[in-house]
């Protein structure tokens, strides 16, 4: 299973909380029965929304019934939907593959500029990356790390990505899917980090650090450590920690300065 985070997933769900405020009652007023007012033969959004809401109120079946008809009539919103239920086995059994179908069918599509489709494009270029980076077991798709970077390039350059630009940087420095380059991967990573992605300001720190910077890098490993989420947190402490162990004490006095001035800056 793989679950991209991003700031445009976060976009996308506040958005369409917004878009469908308006109906959530009648939605609620609803099942998925002939009665109900929606039905297979409903328009794509309106399965949509009631496929939303359903989903919302814990409703699975009827959210995979709706989802699935709006689906077939070409709807993306809901074919990403189906996608992350498969992917997280979320009311349905998990299949990576079957999730991995779907993302593939959105990401083929395409999007135009402005699109309102474009959230749900990134994120299938990025639940594509992570398939091809990682490969599905006992299944056709298999690690292909150049895929996975050219993958993570288009949504880093094109969409501008925090947790593309991210990726991408981290595979440059190792050197997967291509050649390593250091200098490329910086500059991914201060994007990431301007953007506010807390990994990425800890990689750069890291490297900032190991170049000399020991003040400079320590500071941004502090800084991103106290901003970072739980799946960060455990490799930017093990970081942190062993930079603070190699800086000297003058360093250390100036980074945890610097962080400071950084908190109170944000705040």
């Amino acid at each position: 299973m793989y679950k991209p985070e991003s700031l445009s997933l976060k976009c996308l769900a506040v958005g369409l909380c917004l878009s469908f405020g308006q109906g959530m009652l009648a939605a609620r007023a609803l099942a998925f029965d002939p009665a109900a007012g929606v039905s297979k033969e409903s328009r794509p959004f309106d399965l949509f929304k009631f496929g939303f809401f359903s989903y919302k109120e814990g409703r699975k079946e009827d959210a995979i019934e709706a989802y699935r008809y709006a689906a077939e009539k070409g709807h993306t919103g809901s074919r990403w939907a189906l996608a992350n239920m498969y992917a997280d086995g979320d009311g349905v059994p998990e299949n990576d593959l079957e999730a991995f179908k779907i993302y593939s069918e959105i990401a083929s599509q395409g999007v135009e500029p402005g699109s309102e489709d474009t959230g749900f494009f990134v994120n299938a270029l990025i639940s594509l990356a992570g398939y091809y980076s990682r490969g599905i077991p006992d299944s056709p798709v298999q690690i292909d790390l150049g895929q996975a970077r050219q993958l993570y390039f288009q949504a880093a350059s094109t969409f501008g990505v925090p947790e593309a630009q991210f990726e991408l940087a981290r595979m440059m420095l190792s050197g997967e899917g291509g050649s390593a380059n250091i200098h490329q991967a910086k500059k991914w990573l201060n994007r990431a980090q301007k953007n506010g992605h807390a990994g990425a300001m800890g990689l750069l720190g890291n490297i900032i650090f190991q170049e000399g910077q020991s003040a400079r890098g320590l500071a941004m490993l502090t800084t991103a450590l106290e901003r970072c989420g739980p799946k960060d947190r455990p490799w930017l402490q093990e970081m942190q920690e062993q930079a603070f162990s190699l800086a000297s004490e003058k360093d250390r006095r100036k980074a945890i300065s610097m962080a400071e001035e950084a908190k109170a800056g944000v705040n």
